[in-house]
């Protein structure tokens, strides 16, 4: 099978309505996208099993959802307003700008191919700055919040006392976060607005070598649970001169993306840096106290942080298949049942309305449980392919048999076998199968 190249996806997504290019009738603002009717589902899929698997399922982590807007001292503490940059140089022949570190030859532009015209890096700040209230002055600056973990760190001390944790336990926020990305690109693999899907797990100082790798093992599972295959997946730890200045260690998931290697998902040790900092500039004491040693210590945080936006186009591209059935191409989205924007499409065979009606009802019932597409347009044929397309797992062909004995066919998307089954226990039958 041909390996997907990025226009391939990109051109589905945009055909299909995964993802359009925001304000597009405006010619478009670069590295701003919309996600449309099945790019939304498809989102929303992964967000719910990322929650799902680290904050339902367990015991011990619990969620959050903090304000975008925070005060400027939370970015100040953090390190973020004087160190949360990127090197720029700016090539004197065309004025492109680029990140230094993502240049392949650091003496040619990528956009021009002049050698030796780029000026003297100077680092730039990512963050957004605006300002809260009617005046536009430097005590009114804000920013929007580059990253979600922020938020966990200043509610701790909330968290920790509102719902009785003791260590370890973990925090989850899954929310938006906006980068000036210098050079953003790769349609949606680096925007400047984007999705995270973070946790901040607290445990004790002697402990977090043990919980850095257990999280390592249950990110890398959560990929291949969801159907990502395992040998586009790969653990690479940072070198000493990659570890951010709060790091005793970092390692990358990556996937392997149609133009390389590239981070899906960050796993760090993020030691005591950001506990103790907060507590230092807001004058509040966040250390944990452990009743049974009588100790108050500052937890290390184990910080698993994933980009929900990232993520979703990773398991497109993992998703996406081409192949030839009787002489005919087909494309096919073989995304895990979880994940599939349309669980079930209801198709009746022919416009006439003694199917419509039958094929409305169906729709409608099994809407209690799943998201359905009714399909009515073009030929059956040509509607199988449309559903492949988009990876919806089942499709119900109502027909003029069903009229006579009350029973549908069911098509799997995957093998593409069909079974009679009687409408009374349709909903059955899908269940059965969508787990």
């Amino acid at each position: 099978m041909t390996e997907p190249t990025l226009d391939t996806i990109s051109n589905l997504a945009k055909k299909r309505g995964f993802v359009f290019q925001s304000s597009e009738i405006y010619g478009g603002i670069r590295s701003a996208y919309d996600y449309g009717p099945l790019g939304v589902e498809l989102l929303r899929n992964v967000k719910e099993e990322w929650w799902r698997a680290m904050v339902q399922s367990r015991s011990d982590v619990v969620g959050i959802d903090s304000a975008i807007l925070q005060a400027r001292e939370v970015w100040k503490a953090s390190g973020h307003e004087e160190a949360f940059s990127d090197p720029l140089v700016e090539c004197r022949n065309c004025n492109a700008r680029h990140r230094v570190d993502k240049l392949n030859d650091p003496n040619t532009c990528p956009a021009c191919g002049k050698s030796g015209t780029f000026t003297e890096p100077r680092l730039f700040n990512l963050m957004f700055r605006t300002y809260m209230g009617p005046v536009e002055e430097e005590d009114n600056l804000i920013y929007l919040r580059p990253e979600t973990a922020q938020g966990i760190f200043t509610n701790f001390e909330n968290i920790r006392r509102t719902n009785r944790l003791k260590l370890p336990f973990g925090i989850a926020q899954v929310g938006k976060s906006f980068r000036n990305e210098i050079t953003p690109g790769q349609f949606v693999f680096r925007t400047r607005e984007f999705e995270q899907m973070e946790m901040e797990y607290f445990v004790r100082p002697e402990e977090a070598d043990e919980w850095f790798q257990y999280w390592q093992e249950q990110r890398f599972s959560w990929y291949t649970d969801l159907g990502m295959t395992e040998s586009n997946l790969r653990v690479r730890s940072h070198g000493p001169e990659e570890l951010s200045h709060y790091s005793a260690g970092t390692v990358d998931i990556e996937y392997r993306f149609p133009w390389d290697w590239d981070e899906l998902e960050g796993i760090a040790n993020r030691t005591d840096f950001d506990l103790k900092q907060h507590s230092e500039h807001s004058g509040q004491d966040l250390r944990y106290y452990d009743p049974e040693t009588d100790e108050r210590f500052f937890p290390y945080v184990i910080e698993p942080a994933a980009g929900a936006t990232r993520t979703t186009f990773a398991f497109l591209i993992d998703a996406y298949h081409e192949e030839t059935v009787n002489d005919e191409p087909r494309t096919v989205l073989r995304l895990n049942h979880r994940l599939a924007p349309y669980k079930v499409a209801v198709l009746p065979l022919s416009k006439k309305k003694e199917l419509i009606e039958p094929a409305e009802r169906i729709a409608a019932e099994l809407r209690r449980r799943w998201m359905v597409e009714l399909d009515l347009t073009q030929s059956i044929g040509r509607r199988y392919r449309r559903q492949d397309e988009i990876g919806t797992p089942y499709a119900v062909t109502v027909d003029f048999d069903s009229l006579e004995d009350h029973a549908v066919t069911v098509r799997d998307r995957d093998t593409m076998k069909q079974d009679r089954v009687s409408m009374d226990r349709l909903a059955e039958h899908l269940a059965e199968r969508l787990v």
